[in-house]
């Protein structure tokens, strides 16, 4: 029996609204966070499109929350701070991918979609270590998140 997992959104049509998410993703919340954020209203092909340009390092997302120490990149549209999360942005965009599977299987018409809600929360902690000299060891984790995304027709 699966879980049941609930969404950050609530009151949503079913019928024109699809979603999907991704549990247990493994990639850090703070980029994954920046990513869904960029997205956030566009329409699915342009998000798609989006997607693939970062995953290939053509075009920067902007870091507004976590950009301490974070290099400026060009072409951010009035933003300095920005990087490509190549890892969230693959997963990000397998979730897309996921609600337009969704969205087709429904029956909506896929060039009237637009990603309404993407969000991201965090999930649980992998804890690992490594050892050092004399028989000490130092403790380090990897970063797991929840991703969700919901697609609504126009």
């Amino acid at each position: 029996m699966s879980p049941e997992y609930g969404y950050s959104i609530k009151n949503l049509d079913p019928e024109k609204t699809s979603k999907a998410s991704g549990r247990d993703v493994r990639c850090s919340p703070k980029k994954a966070r920046e990513v869904c954020n960029a997205i956030k209203g566009m329409k699915l092909e342009d998000a798609k499109e989006y997607l693939t340009r970062v995953i290939s390092l053509q075009e920067a997302i902007p870091f507004k929350r976590h950009k301490k120490k974070r290099g400026h990149k060009k072409g951010l549209n009035k933003w300095s701070a920005g990087g490509y999360p190549q890892n969230a942005a693959y997963y990000v965009f397998t979730v897309l991918e996921n609600a337009e599977a969704n969205a087709e299987y429904k029956g909506m018409d896929i060039d009237k979609v637009k990603i309404k809600h993407a969000a991201i929360s965090r999930g649980p902690l992998i804890k690992k270590n490594i050892p050092r000299a004399f028989g000490r060891s130092t403790a380090y984790y990897k970063h797991l998140s929840h991703i969700e995304i919901v697609l609504e027709e126009e």
